[in-house]
């Protein structure tokens, strides 16, 4: 099974935040799977299960602050009976211009409080992980505002088309693995 998990902050005040790329991109999937994300009631974390393919998935929000995201994943991926190499992390990335993917089989958190949470919680940053691009913050913004703020309106006119391709690359890693999705999404 593979265990794929969106970083965000929960509550609708964060909903269309650039630091909930990953809600969205899960959202998305769980459209296309005609799946209902439902709350656990183990861990905080909203999950739906489905199939891409011949794949069996199981989505992951985490409940958690962004921050915490570890406290969540952690026991989510233990629970879903997964390894490491079954997990794939998506999530927002200042580092790559707007709508831009990469795709991972593993690396470091690359100051994301998030995913080093999770590495924190694991001991091991060997999972997969697709990165998207929200640009680089204006220098006369504080990360946190900038991460935290809503998408801004020429952001907004291609933000689905961002989604849309952040979710083919992840039915590409559970279809056809890590290396054909980096082939053909870390190109653009």
């Amino acid at each position: 099974m593979k265990v794929i998990v969106g970083l965000g902050n929960p509550g609708r005040e964060y909903e269309m935040t650039r630091h909930n790329i990953g809600f969205l991109v899960l959202d998305e999937l769980a459209g296309r799977l005609n799946l209902s994300f439902r709350q656990s009631w183990w861990f905080p974390v909203q999950t739906a299960k489905g199939e891409i393919g011949e794949q069996s998935v199981r989505l992951v929000k985490p409940q958690t602050f962004m921050n915490r995201s570890g406290r969540a994943v952690g026991p989510a991926l233990r629970k879903a009976g997964g390894k490491l190499d079954d997990l794939l992390v998506v999530f927002d990335d200042v580092a790559l211009g707007w709508g831009q993917l990469r795709v991972r089989a593993q690396g470091s958190a690359g100051g994301h409080n998030g995913v080093q949470s999770v590495v924190d919680a694991l001991g091991d940053g060997s999972f997969g992980r697709i990165r998207i691009g929200i640009g680089p913050k204006p220098d006369s913004v504080s990360l946190s505002d900038y991460v935290l703020g809503p998408f801004l309106d020429d952001e907004q006119q291609n933000l689905k088309e961002v989604v849309r391709r952040a979710a083919d690359a992840v039915e590409m890693v559970c279809t056809a693995g890590v290396e054909q999705a980096m082939n053909c999404f870390n190109r653009v």
